[in-house]
């Protein structure tokens, strides 16, 4: 019953995690974005008091259910685990699982983390390197990489046979794009998780994951836990060979708590009752009951036919990308212009600035994915790694669009609302009158005076009284929403390839209010 319990509740955890990156009409960050900020270490990061001291109760009461009830990369780990149980537990007949001393190298893993994210704190490269080996920001990663765009291609594939069939609008086109180097780091990432998994079920938990060392260190005084009966106990050894974990030593009738997940699958996969979830040790009659196990043979064919029930209800099509590159998706101008170099990266609102953004951010790639306008992108240089900031080739930052920051789980934004949005100042418009068609060649354009939303720009007679216009930015006005930078027309025509945006906004360090 536990198990059962528990396997429902997972299965459920790893399908509202994963549909927060795979949902793009955004019901699911509507609905339950409470379900990032529940994880440990975005709890940690946002300063989440709340949940930080609901799950190291849960923690010390009932041990590590985190990891098997709402991490989604420990459950991902099971979903791996027990298709291999499936695929491969007929064809061999091994003992997949024994018992293995707890590694230090969990403990280098962990405390090189430590180190990496107090170095973070104070901004650099530091945080977005720990956030490769934090749990669900390498999962957030793996889904927006490589399960979002299957996901995509595949709506996009029934949108054009929806296209086909008159009065059929069931399916429509969504934009979606593929960062090479981060699709690395996913690929990278879900080959190692899935191969140690794959092999050794919890390993990676137990070996790398740093958040799984540190609850391990707090599971072992947890008040209820799985305690072997040696009065009970037939010495079959079913329990070592079917725990994940292996950190049940039949032996020596041991189990190390700072490994095990509290996944109930000895109690379920043990015959004689001998184990029991309980808060207190069963009086141990005799080691040995002089029962002899007449029926090993018949528990161990049970076990096999058992497995790990683990049902996954997440199916991603198998499906080629449609392309590397977007689609359209409302935001794209008549030809990609080329991305203004900027010295200072344009984060978004809420974010308080650079610092702010680089001291907490893991790379999880939740605010990229959710993204309605798909402007923000993970940065691929080494300042900031994976990091997002916003990129006005495709698309502006529209005042009441406030989702980036309400779905952030680790505190890199903080919720704003869409007044407070449309009075903080992220960047500044710069304008580049050599490129300018209005100010350089007499064309009557002023694109950029009539689509910026805060007012900020006019356009002026030039100083020369020739008769053309210049755009001149207010900077007391304007708010670097890049609306000016995405509707200039410079560089979408097909004879201004090395061209970008005659106005582009630069960003400040520290993002205030006007």
């Amino acid at each position: 019953m536990l198990k059962t319990i528990r396997i429902l509740l997972s299965v459920l955890s790893l399908l509202a995690v994963t549909l927060l990156f795979l949902d793009f009409t955004g019901t699911a960050q509507r609905l339950w974005p409470w379900m990032a900020k529940i994880q440990f270490f975005p709890a940690l990061l946002s300063a989440n008091i709340l949940v930080i001291v609901g799950l190291v109760a849960a923690t010390l009461l009932l041990g590590r259910v985190y990891c098997s009830v709402i991490c989604p990369m420990g459950i991902f780990q099971d979903v791996v685990s027990w298709v291999h149980g499936r695929v491969m537990g007929k064809k061999k007949r091994r003992v997949r699982f024994r018992y293995t001393p707890g590694k230090r190298v969990r403990h280098i893993v962990l405390g090189v983390f430590l180190a990496l994210v107090a170095i973070g704190l104070f901004g650099g490269l530091a945080m977005a390197i720990a956030g490769l080996v934090e749990p669900y920001s390498a999962y957030g990663r793996i889904a927006q990489q490589i399960f979002a765009p299957a996901y995509d291609g595949a709506n996009n594939l029934l949108a054009d046979w929806s296209a086909s069939r008159p009065n059929n609008y069931m399916f429509y086109k969504v934009a979606y794009a593929v960062s090479i180097p981060l699709l690395i780091v996913a690929i990278v990432t879900l080959g190692v998780v899935g191969v140690m998994a794959w092999r050794g079920g919890r390993d990676y938990c137990n070996t790398i994951c740093p958040v799984g060392t540190l609850l391990g260190y707090m599971s072992r005084y947890s008040l209820l836990k799985p305690v072997i009966d040696t009065s009970k106990c037939v010495k079959c050894g079913l329990c070592g060979r079917g725990c994940k974990a292996k950190c049940i030593d039949t032996k020596a009738h041991k189990i190390d708590y700072s490994r095990c997940v509290a996944c109930m699958d000895c109690i379920s996969i043990c015959n004689d009752g001998a184990i029991r979830y309980t808060w207190r040790r069963p009086k141990s009659e005799a080691v040995d009951t002089g029962r002899r196990p007449t029926s090993t043979k018949e528990a161990r064919e049970l076990a096999s036919r058992r497995g790990f029930m683990m049902a996954s209800g997440l199916v991603v099509a198998s499906v080629a990308f449609e392309g590397m590159a977007k689609t359209d998706g409302g935001f794209t101008p008549l030809k990609a212009k080329r991305t203004h170099e900027r010295q200072v990266p344009v984060v978004p609102a809420g974010a308080q600035g650079l610092k702010h953004l680089r001291q907490h951010c893991t790379g999880c790639q939740l605010c990229v994915q959710s993204c309605p306008s798909k402007i923000l992108k993970p940065t691929l240089g080494l300042d900031g790694f994976m990091q997002p900031h916003l990129d006005f080739t495709s698309g502006f930052c529209p005042t009441d669009c406030v989702v980036c920051s309400s779905v952030c789980p680790v505190g890199a934004f903080h919720a704003v609302d869409e007044v407070q949005k449309s009075s903080i100042k992220v960047g500044r418009a710069q304008v580049n009158l050599a490129a300018c068609l209005s100010a350089s060649e007499g064309v009557k354009c002023g694109s950029c005076a009539s689509h910026c939303p805060a007012g900020a720009i006019m356009m002026v007679e030039a100083e020369e009284g020739n008769g053309r216009l210049m755009p001149i930015v207010n900077d007391a006005l304007c708010i670097g929403c890049g609306a000016c930078e995405y509707h200039c027309p410079v560089g979408t025509l097909a004879s201004q390839d090395a061209e970008s945006s005659a106005i582009y906004v630069e960003g400040i360090e520290r993002h205030r209010m006007i």
